[in-house]
């Protein structure tokens, strides 16, 4: 009898670069999904730490002890804006915490007669684009809102 001889592997030859060519779209949209969501909490941390002093700030410059409450006027609410988008007190166009983030952002106030607030509010946009395409309807947005709000004692 004559039995043909089998080789091993010579079936599968190139089978994983196919395998490869097929999962190498999927391995790569995930660590840019991973990478969006790492740099998203960055802004947001960035969002909170530059919230947090701008409300300190205020809290220590609002106090009247006149009227035995805060008082928020217009000056001390800009440069508080500011502080909250720039990192100082003073505007410094291009230095800015979070890129794309303005004075008109931040909101400053007062809750009661006691308290003061700040909030930001932030839309994060991905690197990649504003949307993704749906195959059917609308595209699917990637735009984020992220608020950072704090409200302190006045001091």
């Amino acid at each position: 009898m004559h039995s043909h001889s089998f080789k091993p592997g010579r079936a599968q030859q190139g089978v994983a670069m196919v395998e490869f060519a097929i999962a190498l779209p999927l391995l790569l949209l995930l660590l840019l999904a991973i990478a969006e969501f790492g740099r998203m909490l960055y802004h947001y941390n960035n969002l909170l730490q530059a919230n947090r002093d701008a409300v300190r700030y205020l809290a220590g410059k609002s106090w009247n002890t006149t009227l035995g409450q805060v008082v928020i006027d217009s000056g001390l609410s800009a440069t508080t804006k500011n502080l909250a988008v720039y990192g100082v007190p003073v505007a410094q166009p291009g230095n800015e915490v979070v890129p794309g983030l303005s004075t008109a952002d931040v909101t400053v106030g007062t809750v009661g007669t006691q308290h003061v607030q700040v909030s930001i509010n932030y839309v994060f946009r991905p690197v990649i684009g504003t949307g993704l395409p749906a195959l059917i309807g609308d595209a699917i947005p990637l735009n984020f809102p992220l608020v950072a709000t704090s409200v302190m004692r006045g001091l």
